[in-house]
């Protein structure tokens, strides 16, 4: 097990000058957050030439790279492109967003199994993110998209049934089909507090994931809109210290 950090939490800067605020941070493993936002390394650029892009990625930081997490929808004819882009930078996770809530579920497990087919050829583990709004929000349905889907996991990020709708229900059954962790603290009403102000409970998460053997990373993923600029690097720091003292 190891502690990353996403690019995500400094969306606002440039790439390059993300990945030199988390190595400033101690990160020695980033991960990419990559969406169609802004004009600066989104998933379109990426598509249209992974070669360059994955040389960019190795011009930009000597940090590791340990996932990407993809947080806008994608098109079909798109995942070619990224797998390439993972594979050419030795990444092997992949984090998507599931369908938003009201999708079929028959619809939603016919794309997975075309996307999961896609990445294990790639030698790319594809995983679902715990997110509020979409199929996933329901521990109990993410659990089943992955019984349905041979080789889906899922990212769990507990802030969103801490929030969520499903907040009184226990999601420890998504351990066994973990294969990525999203981290910030939360409580029910908030969904990013100061660390240690929030209700995450990071050590029971992280025992909990040791019975099924997890092995991969714990990712610090702040939202910038609701952090502080002048404390996010302490945020940070204090949360990555946290994590460290319990690994």
């Amino acid at each position: 097990m190891f502690i990353s950090a996403s690019t995500g939490c400094y969306s606002h800067l440039r790439f390059e000058d993300a990945c030199q605020q988390l190595a400033d941070l101690e990160y020695d493993r980033i991960e990419l957050t990559l969406n169609d936002q802004g004009d600066d390394f989104t998933i379109a650029s990426i598509i249209e030439d992974p070669d360059a892009s994955a040389s960019r990625c190795r011009n930009a930081t000597r940090l590791s790279i340990c996932a990407i997490n993809i947080t806008s929808e994608m098109k079909p004819d798109e995942f070619p492109g990224l797998f390439k882009f993972a594979k050419l930078l030795k990444i092997a996770q992949v984090t998507i967003p599931s369908l938003e809530l009201g999708t079929p579920f028959n619809d939603e497990t016919d794309r997975l199994k075309k996307l999961v087919n896609l990445a294990t050829q790639d030698g790319i583990r594809l995983s679902l993110k715990t997110q509020i709004g979409r199929l996933t929000e329901d521990p109990h349905t993410a659990t089943e998209l992955c019984g349905a889907v041979k080789g889906l996991g899922l990212t769990l990020d507990p802030t969103h049934y801490t929030c969520g709708p499903h907040r009184e229900q226990d999601y420890d059954i998504v351990f066994p089909f973990t294969t990525h962790v999203h981290f910030r603290d939360s409580t029910p009403d908030q969904m990013q507090v100061s660390v240690g102000l929030g209700e995450i409970d990071y050590s029971r998460i992280i025992t909990g994931l040791k019975r099924y053997d997890y092995r991969r990373a714990f990712s610090v993923d702040m939202i910038p809109s609701l952090s502080d600029p002048n404390s996010l690097g302490l945020e940070m720091r204090k949360l990555r210290m946290l994590l460290e003292s319990l690994l």
